[in-house]
């Protein structure tokens, strides 16, 4: 096999990770809507969130894990469809799956530590979105891993900066943008 070949081969094995991702990006939007909804609401109505003692952990635990919960099933049923997986999109799985433990272990942290866990779990969420975006070559999610840590960086250098309207801004821009731009992009 020549150089040539290798090279074509490498980027064939890219575009059908990226093909294979492209059904992912579902989770991407999802998730990217999701969060900055969420954001939004307890933004604009704190004190429907906030009612109770333990109100605000519920909201920002019960409402994920029921996301997790929709995205782990619509991710075995398309994985299914497709019918193969490559090694790059196996690492991908592995990786959003430590991901998934790490933001579980970081909201019970913050409860014990009693502070608010949105700058730590923005910096695990963009160096999770660069490595992936890195992995599967795709510079909108390269952008968007950089606006979530930016956004995870100023919540921590400027903390009168409103955690609920940063999240927001780096779900919509980190995850819901980038997601749709791989949904919508053509793999050749």
């Amino acid at each position: 096999m020549n150089t040539q070949e290798q090279i074509q081969l490498i980027n064939e094995t890219i575009n059908k990770t990226k093909e294979q991702l492209r059904p992912s990006s579902i989770n991407f939007i999802f998730w990217g809507l999701l969060i900055a909804l969420m954001s939004l609401i307890h933004y604009l109505i704190p004190d429907l969130i906030q009612s109770k003692p333990y109100s605000t952990l519920l909201y920002w635990t019960v409402i994920p894990i029921l996301g997790m919960a929709f995205t782990i099933l619509y991710n075995m049923r398309t994985y299914t469809k497709i019918g193969y997986q490559t090694h790059i999109g196996r690492a991908l799985k592995l990786i959003w799956g430590v991901f998934n433990v790490a933001w579980i272990i970081l909201v019970v942290l913050s409860v014990f530590k009693k502070q608010n866990p949105v700058s730590d779990i923005l910096f695990l969420l963009g160096i999770v979105l660069v490595i992936t975006a890195l992995l599967i070559r795709f510079t909108p999610l390269i952008l968007g891993g950089m606006v979530v840590l930016i956004c995870s960086i100023g919540l921590v250098v400027l903390p009168e900066l409103n955690p609920l309207l940063i999240n927001t801004f780096a779900a919509f821009f980190g995850l819901f943008v980038p997601g749709l731009s791989l949904y919508l992009s053509k793999t050749h």
